[in-house]
């Protein structure tokens, strides 16, 4: 009953419009005042406490690195690298905008961010050539998806920080299965480029691509950064982050000299805007998530679904409904804040490994950027286009169907997603 109570006065709050964060805390104070016990003192300590963790400083320094390497010509040469090298293909420009999603995403640790950088100079483009304004649409809204799939994500540190696991494996673990949904969206993109006649780029010489690799180098050096950093434990996933920050900022100033030192308190202004409101939110689902705790609402709720004896393969498709239902009316920090919490201790005590969950929640957080009424790719590329909310989500369909395939795949092969990090020691 106190669940459901919980659960009802959030879903009533966020309906009539109430923005997450206050809608977590408000919809505390209304039930500890009528029916818990736990002092009001407790419960601000908890809140404070939310925000001090030092892995959560990764948030706000990707959040940083993400806006100077999108204000500072990153993206214009990364896209360049990406169309000399798979323009040529069937598709073109299209093949151009997952290669040029896929790499972004290995910088930036945002889904909307990417869809921003990739979608702002590559959709006009693409009708420009001729494209269907729906093609151009689905295939950038689809492929920013991966920003929050291949590391550095930021999800994927929500997900780390909420059930204490490593931020370093989980990193690790998404690089797989990133370039599995990588090659499969390309191969949708290619399919409908096929289906429907659109052009293709010239084939480009090596030169070209010689002198195209040359321009973004700078750019692709932070995934060596970031990665190879993490993995030689030369520094930890925050500490990445930090250097992320700084050495984008570098790029963006000295090397490409595309952002001056004008710019620079615009950038700072706008990531403090986005981390504090996540923090906001963060403060308020641990909140949320004690009162949980102290109700033993996950207890209840993992004993109830063990004693079900639905094991692994129907606990697992459980919560990809469960998720992808949340997906569309929730961004994903707040579903992972809020649902980590109670699904992690079952998963757990069903024996399945906390980073292959975390990959599972991970991917659902990404088909939910694409699907209404939320979706947080579906109004980047409705405001950079102008379409409306209808027209973008049936835009993106084609490839939502191969998403749903490819978590099909990462839920029930944990190989996909485990090879890696135990390869490399890190589990």
């Amino acid at each position: 009953m106190n669940a459901a109570i919980l659960f009802g006065l959030l879903f009533l709050l966020m309906v009539v419009g109430m923005p997450i964060g206050v809608a977590l805390g408000l919809t505390v104070f209304l039930f500890m005042g009528v029916l818990a016990n736990v002092p009001l003192e407790s419960v601000t300590l908890k809140m404070m406490s939310a925000v001090e963790k030092f892995e959560l400083l990764a948030i706000p320094f990707f959040i940083l690195a993400g806006n100077f390497l999108t204000s500072g010509g990153v993206a214009r040469r990364m896209i360049r690298f990406a169309n000399v090298m798979v323009g040529h293909i069937t598709g073109g420009l299209g093949m151009t905008a997952v290669a040029a999603c896929a790499l972004f995403a290995a910088v930036s640790g945002s889904s909307p961010a990417t869809v921003l950088a990739i979608g702002s100079i590559l959709i006009p483009a693409m009708l420009k050539q001729g494209f269907s304004q729906r093609f151009a649409i689905g295939t950038v809204a689809s492929a920013g998806g991966l920003g929050i799939l291949i590391p550095p994500s930021i999800v994927m540190v929500m997900y780390a920080v909420t059930t204490n696991s490593s931020i370093g494996a989980l990193f690790m673990a998404g690089v797989v299965p990133g370039i599995v949904l990588t090659l499969m969206l390309a191969a949708t993109t290619w399919w409908q480029a096929k289906k429907n006649h659109f052009p293709k780029q010239p084939k480009a010489s090596w030169r070209e691509r010689w002198e195209a690799f040359r321009d973004a180098i700078w750019g692709l050096m932070l995934i060596l950064i970031v990665m190879g950093g993490i993995y030689a434990g030369i520094f930890t996933a925050t500490e990445a982050a930090a250097m992320s920050a700084v050495y984008a900022a570098f790029i963006a100033l000295y090397v490409y000299r595309d952002l001056t030192w004008r710019d620079v308190p615009r950038v700072f202004i706008e990531s403090a805007n986005m981390a504090s409101m996540l923090f906001f939110i963060i403060s308020g689902a641990v909140v949320f998530s004690f009162i949980l705790t102290s109700e033993q609402i996950p207890q209840m709720l993992a004993q109830a679904i063990i004693d079900m004896g639905l094991g692994q393969i129907g606990f697992l498709l459980i919560v990809n409904i469960l998720l992808l239902v949340a997906g569309n009316l929730m961004e994903p920090s707040s579903i992972i804040l809020i649902l980590a919490p109670i699904l992690f201790p079952v998963a757990v005590a069903l024996g399945i490994d906390p980073i292959h969950f975390g990959v599972v929640v991970t991917v659902n957080m990404e088909i939910g950027m694409i699907t209404p009424p939320v979706g947080l790719n579906l109004f980047v590329a409705s405001g950079i286009t102008r379409a409306g909310l209808t027209e973008v989500s049936v835009s993106v369909l084609p490839w939502l169907f191969t998403m749903l395939l490819f978590l099909i795949l990462v839920t029930y092969w944990p190989t996909l997603s485990l090879w890696l990090p135990r390869a490399l020691g890190m589990m």
